[in-house]
């Protein structure tokens, strides 16, 4: 396997989806692999040790579940069904696990489930600029971002050795699936450069700050760049709104998860957003598509579910 075999297999990944949503569950066990190599180098783990922070990075950044039982246990899919050119697992006694097996957590466990990246994959992966391209394919195939900073602490990873390394992989990425450079301007001028949900429209001189374009469907997940699918959004509430702690209703009001809780005044200021009304944008400027908002309340928003 050479580099860009690797890279080609991370991108082509099939994208299992579990009810109708996105299921980033291979991406997410692959990147908490490359944090394992980056600190230890193996990525040779027990599925007993790996389905805690696993499935937590699951439940972090896929859809929501409606059962505590199926969030505790989310790593068992991936774990089970990632392509076998890349990873190889096996029983206690070493016979190997067939992706077939039942993607259950308690059954991988007492089967002593145990797993690794190929030797091949590994020896790779002791270059760092392979490593860093590596998790930068996945971020960019499967994310959005505003979400490549708590993904990479998650996992263990340095970003920005990922964001150096990997500077001319993302070029030649960015060339290949060009985003449409006139997209934050176009949202940002539809909400007269002021965050939809709170109103901040703050200002270095003549500069905005702190003001991004969202996307509602993440452009990884084929959403367009055009304003009907984006939101001008403060720094805070785009992470909240990529994280799916903020979500829109179909009538245009704000969401606030109910897995979201309130410390001090400023978190308790989120919380009072639920309800409210989103901006409007400029006169003849689009509202946000009905279909790019119910696609992030199924994939993105958490809404509510126990997931302890």
């Amino acid at each position: 396997m050479t580099r860009e075999e690797l890279l080609t297999a991370l991108t082509t990944l099939r994208r299992a989806r579990v009810r109708g949503r996105r299921a980033p569950h291979k991406p997410l066990l692959v990147l908490w692999l490359l944090g394992r190599f980056a600190r230890h180098g193996t990525t040779a783990v027990g599925y007993a040790e790996a389905e805690e922070p696993v499935s937590r990075m699951i439940n972090d950044f896929g859809p929501p579940v409606s059962s505590a039982a199926a969030a505790r246990q989310r790593a068992a899919m991936p774990f089970v069904h990632l392509e076998r050119a890349l990873w190889d697992v096996r029983d206690a006694a070493g016979e190997p696990i067939g992706p077939g097996a039942a993607e259950s957590g308690p059954q991988l466990r007492e089967r002593g489930a145990h797993g690794r990246l190929r030797p091949e994959v590994e020896s790779l992966l002791a270059d760092a600029g392979t490593l860093a391209a590596a998790a930068r394919v996945l971020l960019d195939e499967h994310f959005t971002p505003t979400l490549d900073v708590p993904i990479c602490e998650a996992a263990g990873l340095e970003l920005t050795a990922i964001e150096a390394s990997a500077f001319l992989l993302v070029e030649q990425r960015r060339a290949a699936r060009r985003r449409d450079a006139r997209f934050a301007e176009s949202v940002l001028l539809a909400y007269a450069y002021a965050c939809a949900m709170c109103g901040f429209d703050g200002r270095l001189g003549r500069h905005p700050v702190g003001i991004d374009a969202a996307h509602i469907r993440w452009h990884s997940q084929d959403g367009p760049d055009e304003v009907r699918n984006g939101l001008a959004l403060c720094a805070l509430h785009h992470r909240l709104f990529d994280l799916g702690v903020l979500g829109l209703t179909g009538e245009g009001a704000i969401r606030v998860s109910g897995l979201f809780v309130a410390g001090g005044g400023a978190a308790r200021a989120v919380e009072e957003l639920a309800g409210r009304p989103l901006a409007a944008p400029g006169r003849g400027k689009p509202r946000p598509a009905p279909e790019f908002v119910a696609w992030h309340g199924a994939e993105v928003f958490k809404n509510g579910a126990a997931v302890a």
